[in-house]
């Protein structure tokens, strides 16, 4: 034991307050590129030495560097080669004795089966004072009561959210394993002022709730934190969502492989990178070309706080445009719109770039509609889309203009009756893939 990192003295370390966040949020780019080589040169020196997967991979057992240019010499690393074969099986960037992990999760499985991730008390006390970002921004203190109506699986989900506000000693009220109606007496006789759930499932609370002439507008629920899909940094969805509950939404983003990465603006136009705790790097999607500056890209982060299992130059898949030099009051890069769509999910139809994220924007625009499938196949060689939404034939219709003015496409839409469309409180897959 004693030749690991010493992970459990980094508990001891002084955490950040509200004020030294604040001032983090707004280090410039010279301050922060030092703090952030300085954090990755003291993972690598406690990592590489242990663990064989990173020492394969690099093929060798040290490695500093000079400055954070030359973190491209590093081989990008991709969620295939955490996968270990046999099932069950951990990702392969862990290498600590299994008795130094406290907290078991597993990815969502939502491109691949699922992978189980690990966490060593360090690490997991990491997660807890990166949150601590989103609750700031969230402006969650001990005198909120904060409703988590999310299912507590083996999915991280809000398990993270969850310990770390009750890190900032707010009640917490956990709302898993019950009905959407039981979830809602819930939230309002237990005077919730703060929700946590995905931007779909704050969505679908609030159906269930106008059908039940519940008045949610009129509870005490002032702020809404969503993540687990994109959803809380497109306008038409947030919009639709403040507007039934009364509230404002805070936008998230993470990752069970990194960490919670992602902060939403306090206007609500997306989300900033939390760069004290990861390092930023773009790609054009499908190569290893980087991105310019607010191209279409896929975002590569480089976690400087989990050492147990560090994911250095991920591929999240997630699609995103980047702002470094912008006027907002953090100074960390911005991505307007926050996470745009999943490299896996792009279609390319008829030339145009179509991700559900943008399908959903105009669907969210239209009075009258509910969930929506797109249904992706492929004819000839040619990807072609089509799309099932709850509702009228008549808002169907307005759907089918609406798509062809602002994607510049004629999408089939047909109108199927309410309630008969899949619904989850975690991730929604909406895109149907049946071109393979």
């Amino acid at each position: 034991m004693a030749d690991y990192p010493q992970f459990d003295l980094r508990l001891q370390q002084q955490r950040l307050t509200p004020l030294e966040r604040q001032r983090a949020l707004r280090l410039d780019r010279d301050a922060l590129g030092s703090l952030q080589l300085d954090k990755l040169n003291r993972m690598l020196a406690g990592v590489l030495p242990h663990c064989p997967f990173y020492q394969d991979k690099y093929g060798c057992t040290e490695k500093q560097l000079q400055s954070l240019e030359q973190l491209v010499e590093l081989p990008l690393l991709t969620k295939s080669e955490l996968v270990d074969p046999t099932p069950g099986s951990p990702a392969r960037f862990h290498y600590l004795p299994r008795q130094r992990y406290v907290r078991f999760h597993q990815t969502s499985g939502t491109s691949g089966r699922p992978m189980p991730v690990l966490d060593s008390a360090a690490d997991w006390q990491w997660w807890i004072d990166t949150w601590q970002f989103v609750l700031d921004a969230a402006q969650v203190t001990a005198d909120d009561t904060v409703a988590m109506a999310f299912s507590f699986g083996p999915f991280i989900g809000f398990w993270s959210a969850h310990d770390a506000i009750v890190d900032r000693q707010a009640l917490v009220i956990p709302a898993g394993g019950m009905s959407t109606t039981a979830r809602l007496q819930l939230i309002l006789h237990g005077a919730a002022t703060v929700l946590c759930c995905t931007p779909t499932y704050a969505l679908h609370l609030a159906d269930v709730a106008a059908k039940e002439g519940l008045d949610l507008a009129g509870s005490r629920v002032a702020r809404i934190i969503v993540a687990g899909e994109p959803g809380g940094s497109i306008p038409e969805v947030r919009q639709r969502i403040e507007q039934a509950w009364g509230a404002r939404v805070i936008d998230h983003s993470g990752a069970s492989e990194l960490g919670p990465w992602g902060v939403g603006a306090v206007d609500g136009s997306g989300l900033y990178v939390i760069e004290s705790e990861f390092i930023v790097e773009t790609l054009r999607p499908g190569s290893e070309q980087p991105a310019d500056e607010g191209e279409l890209a896929e975002l590569v982060l480089t976690g400087l706080g989990r050492w147990g299992g560090p994911a250095i130059r991920y591929r999240t898949g997630d699609l995103v445009r980047v702002q470094t030099d912008h006027d907002h009051d953090s100074r960390f890069r911005f991505l307007p719109g926050g996470v745009l769509g999943r490299a896996d999910d792009m279609l390319v139809i008829r030339g145009v770039n179509v991700f559900p994220s943008g399908v959903e924007s105009v669907v969210r625009s239209i009075d009258g509609l509910g969930e929506f499938r797109m249904i992706a196949t492929r004819v000839e060689s040619m990807d072609q889309l089509e799309i099932d939404v709850e509702g009228s034939g008549q808002a169907a219709a307005r759907l089918a203009a609406e798509l062809q003015i602002r994607l510049g496409l004629r999408i089939p839409v047909r109108a199927v009756p309410a309630d008969t469309l899949p619904r989850s409180e975690a991730k929604s897959r909406r895109l149907d893939d049946r071109r393979r």
